[in-house]
């Protein structure tokens, strides 16, 4: 693809397919899609070898490119990782169907027995960057949701997720369903994003997956509605009647586990009725597992390896082995610090105080609030949804993991018989 128009034609016929697969998706009943999902899994494990020698590709030039090391983590793919999205698509068909649910139903006094019912949204459209496994994720919430994908990944992951989206398409066909309910842009041209942003019609909603630079675009050009989050600048709070072999665990866990996933522990803020005693302990914890400390003073007190921290520190998401870590005066202190400087994504508070975890919980304005565990739950994996097609941090219609419920709006059945509206 060399031109504007060449890229406009390829996304015009790609939404039309997505179109015509939406519409056939959203009448299947759920043992159909179900039965995709299944055959998409062994396609999967099917092909691991040609995803894997793809993955290669991607892995030899993103170094050669420069990539640092969580960055390539994130593209990274093994047997494990191939195995998780094929345990993935099966975890997502064990799910109930989304589709048709009654969410609400009552009568009124005229007789006419009104449902409020679950339905696809439509086609979706998600934008990512290096993280393939996104492809078989993205793809596989879509259809148990009922809804066709457009997915554009980043140029980094291109052949691996060509290759897993040709498993995928082999999977869904053998269970004849359309393959067109699952298409990826055949393009690493940026326009063609430009193009998926104008989609008005087509596209319903996009999902923005990837770094600040590419959120901010699509936030800023997008015609079609967007499911996004920013950033992930997360909060681990160790709040003065923390148990301190619990807030090592936890903190080591929420920062150092993968640096490079959005639920990462970005800034520790620590008590100041602890910091003689904790505050040693998880900075040298940290530091000894090769983060870097970036501290204000009462941090830097603790230990000389600590690098001065700048206001804009508090305001970084690092995706890396580097932490901000500040010490407050209590829970509300917290509080103020993570509504003022973080991205309302995951925020967590290690306490054995049940008084403090509350005013913890109810006070961050953030998707997801933890009371003693890792700010790394922050997956819809986790959290019992089979997958996530990403963290919402908006507050309209969908906050926090967004699962095959949250892909899902509705609409109004109305039955009566025979009713007529007074004059």
């Amino acid at each position: 693809m060399t031109t504007t128009q060449d890229i406009q034609s390829l996304m015009t016929d790609l939404g039309a397919r997505a179109r015509t697969a939406a519409r056939a998706l959203a009448r299947s009943p759920g043992a159909a899609k179900d039965r995709a999902l299944a055959e998409a899994a062994r396609a999967l494990r099917a092909a691991k070898g040609d995803i894997l020698a793809a993955n290669a590709k991607d892995m030899e030039a993103g170094g050669k490119k420069g990539l640092s090391k969580a960055m390539l983590d994130r593209l990274m793919l093994d047997d494990k990782r191939v195995e998780a999205m094929a345990k993935g698509l099966e975890d997502i068909a064990a799910l109930p169907d989304p589709v048709g649910r009654i969410l609400a139903e009552w009568t009124r006094p005229n007789g006419l027995v009104i449902q409020r019912v679950a339905v696809p949204l439509g086609v979706i459209g998600i934008i990512y960057e290096s993280r393939p496994n996104v492809t078989a994720d993205a793809a596989g919430l879509c259809l148990k949701s009922g809804n066709a994908a457009i997915l554009r990944g980043g140029s980094e992951s291109f052949h691996s997720s060509s290759a897993i989206m040709a498993a995928l398409r082999r999977g869904i066909e053998a269970a004849g369903l359309p393959g067109d309910a699952v298409q990826m842009v055949p393009t690493i041209d940026r326009a063609a994003v430009g193009a998926m942003l104008g989609m008005t019609g087509v596209i319903d909603v996009i999902v923005p997956r990837g770094g600040k630079s590419l959120i901010q675009r699509v936030v800023a050009e997008s015609k079609v509605p967007l499911f996004q989050h920013l950033e992930g600048i997360c909060h681990t709070y160790v709040d003065g009647a923390a148990d301190l072999e619990m807030a090592r665990k936890v903190v080591m866990n929420a920062k150092m586990r993968r640096t490079g996933v959005c639920g990462a522990t970005e800034t520790l803020l620590v008590d100041r009725r602890v910091a003689a005693s904790h505050l040693p302990v998880l900075v040298r914890d940290l530091l000894e597992a090769g983060c870097e400390v970036r501290g204000d003073a009462a941090t830097r007190e603790v230990d000389s390896r600590v690098v001065p921290a700048t206001d804009e520190d508090w305001r970084t998401e690092y995706l890396d082995a580097v932490i901000s870590v500040k010490v407050v005066d209590g829970v509300g202190e917290a509080i103020r610090h993570i509504n003022a400087y973080g991205s309302s994504h995951t925020e967590a508070i290690v306490t054995d105080d049940a008084a403090a975890a509350e005013d913890f919980l109810q006070g961050c304005d953030s998707a997801i609030c933890l009371w003693n565990a890792s700010t790394q739950f922050a997956d819809g994996g986790e959290f019992g949804m089979g997958a996530e097609i990403g963290i919402s941090t908006g507050k309209l219609h969908a906050r926090g993991p967004v699962g095959v419920e949250q892909l899902c709006t509705f609409k109004y059945v109305v039955r009566g018989d025979g009713q007529i509206r007074p004059g």
